[in-house]
């Protein structure tokens, strides 16, 4: 089978297309045909060698976090998920491939709703949003949120689940991604390429829920825009205390947790929450995905189809 794996970090260019046996699953692991896998940016990072000091991995190293597939083989101790299943997880690499071995207790029955590629959209970037909005912000009626990157990756399932908690919402977003964000539920989009968003937010929002990287200066505007008792939780960069201690600046890391992953199918399947995918790439484009997603040429939702 291929499998896209880099053997040094580096650029994109090291990013290779190897042939190798199709692996046999571990005791507690299942075999899956691969039907897509997904883009991360912290995937390009970690390949590029910027991770070495806080996420060291052995090399050659698999690509592909995000996994969508049909379950071809069982572990001995492995009752669920079955073979034939479909499924969908967050592996710690090796989706970028044919087939690929996951722990049994990492995958959650892919949505029925939508289509099994596109379902590799929605692990990462659907549990950071989950956290952020629930574990993190605990978002509430009536409350006004800003998501802060509203057309990455992982803001539009923001939205959507601060949506569907009843909030008010402010989205930063660019012109290529308006018009998703709005479908995603958004209530009022800033264009931040021509408006600042200290300006365009003239009340103060109750929650922050922030999925770019920002410096001291526009984080300390972000913190200025919270009400006194508000929240502003990052995905991103880590914000600074604000000089306002009754406001609570949060940054998390997101963790693997099936039960949350389980939750966003099932509101998948009710229509509530929707997995829009901009554009899917077969494997052997993998590298020119890389350059695209570092060249900051990729919005959405982006899948890698073997």
């Amino acid at each position: 089978m291929k499998i896209a794996r880099f053997h040094r970090h580096g650029d994109a260019s090291v990013i290779r297309h190897d042939d190798v046996e199709v692996p046999r699953p571990g005791p507690d692991e299942v075999l899956l045909k691969v039907a897509a896998t997904s883009f991360n940016p912290t995937e390009a990072a970690l390949r590029a060698g910027l991770l070495r000091e806080i996420t060291p991995v052995s090399l050659p190293y698999a690509l592909g976090w995000d996994v969508a597939g049909i379950v071809v083989a069982t572990g001995a101790e492995v009752s669920v998920p079955a073979v034939g299943d479909h499924v969908i997880g967050w592996l710690d690499g090796g989706a970028a491939a044919q087939y690929a071995t996951a722990p049994a207790h990492l995958l959650a029955p892919a949505p029925t709703r939508i289509p099994l590629a596109d379902a590799a959209a929605l692990p990462l970037a659907g549990l950071t949003a989950w956290q952020a909005v629930f574990d993190h912000a605990r978002v509430v009626e009536g409350q006004r949120v800003l998501v802060n990157g509203a057309g990455g990756g992982i803001g539009g399932f923001a939205v959507r689940l601060a949506k569907h908690a009843g909030a008010q919402v402010i989205a930063t977003a660019g012109p290529r991604s308006a018009d998703r964000v709005r479908r995603q539920g958004a209530d009022h989009i800033i264009d931040y390429t021509t408006t600042a968003v200290g300006l365009a937010v003239r009340d103060p929002v109750d929650t922050i829920i922030n999925l770019v990287s920002v410096g001291r200066p526009q984080a300390e505007e972000l913190i200025a825009l919270v009400r006194p008792g508000g929240v502003i939780v990052s995905a991103t960069t880590p914000i600074p205390p604000a000089s306002d201690t009754r406001i609570t600046a949060t940054h998390f890391v997101t963790r693997r947790d099936t039960a949350q992953l389980a939750a966003l199918t099932a509101l998948v399947d009710k229509g509530v929450v929707d997995v829009e995918v901009t554009r899917s790439y077969p494997l052997a484009e993998l590298a020119d995905v890389h350059r695209l997603g570092e060249a900051g040429d990729l919005h959405g939702k982006v899948t890698i189809v073997p």
